[in-house]
């Protein structure tokens, strides 16, 4: 089965320079429970760099398997002020696993010439929930500083989200206006 998994540049990603056309992403969107998980980072629209996006995340890896029940998996660097409220998160005893969240991978089209949006929730909250491994549930976040990008300072996180039980969509583009939508999530009745 096919699967998008994407390395992506966070070096770019926070110093976006236009003649350097690597992957980005962002999560620009994050509510955990009950907790909200600030877009406090301010990064340049690949798609637009005249624009400014606000930012929970700047990601470095994104995986789906595509399948409709797969889970999402998300790596990336969070500001200081979200690595305390995901790491409180994490050492706390989490009865809501509600996720909601929106985010965005851009990958470089060579014949078009252009950023396009390769993998996106095409700006709608995506509802989820907290994906578990056994006992733990999939969220981390790093102890110690990112090196790659020293300011802001950041900190390295990951999350795993798989879809509640409702028919949603992810969106995915191959290059340009080559664009595929497919479900994610199986509704309940």
């Amino acid at each position: 089965m096919a699967q998008f998994a994407r390395s992506l540049d966070v070096y770019q990603g926070y110093n976006f320079k236009k003649d350097h056309q690597t992957p980005v992403g962002f999560i620009t969107k994050l509510k955990v429970g009950e907790v909200e998980i600030a877009a406090d980072q301010t990064c340049k629209d690949p798609t637009n760099p005249t624009k400014d996006l606000r930012v929970v995340a700047v990601l470095n890896n994104a995986l789906w398997q595509t399948g409709i029940t797969d889970a999402v998996y998300a790596s990336g660097q969070i500001s200081t002020a979200n690595k305390q409220k995901l790491a409180r998160l994490t050492l706390s005893d989490l009865v809501n696993i509600d996720v909601v969240f929106q985010f965005a991978v851009y990958e470089y089209d060579q014949l078009a010439k252009k950023y396009f949006l390769a993998f996106h929730s095409n700006g709608k909250d995506m509802n989820g929930l907290l994906e578990n491994s056994g006992e733990d549930l999939s969220v981390s976040v790093a102890d110690d500083a990112s090196r790659e990008v020293q300011s802001p300072e950041n900190y390295a996180f990951q999350v795993g989200i798989k879809p509640k039980p409702s028919s949603q969509t992810m969106h995915l583009a191959t290059g340009d206006q080559k664009n595929v939508v497919k479900a994610w999530g199986l509704a309940v009745a």
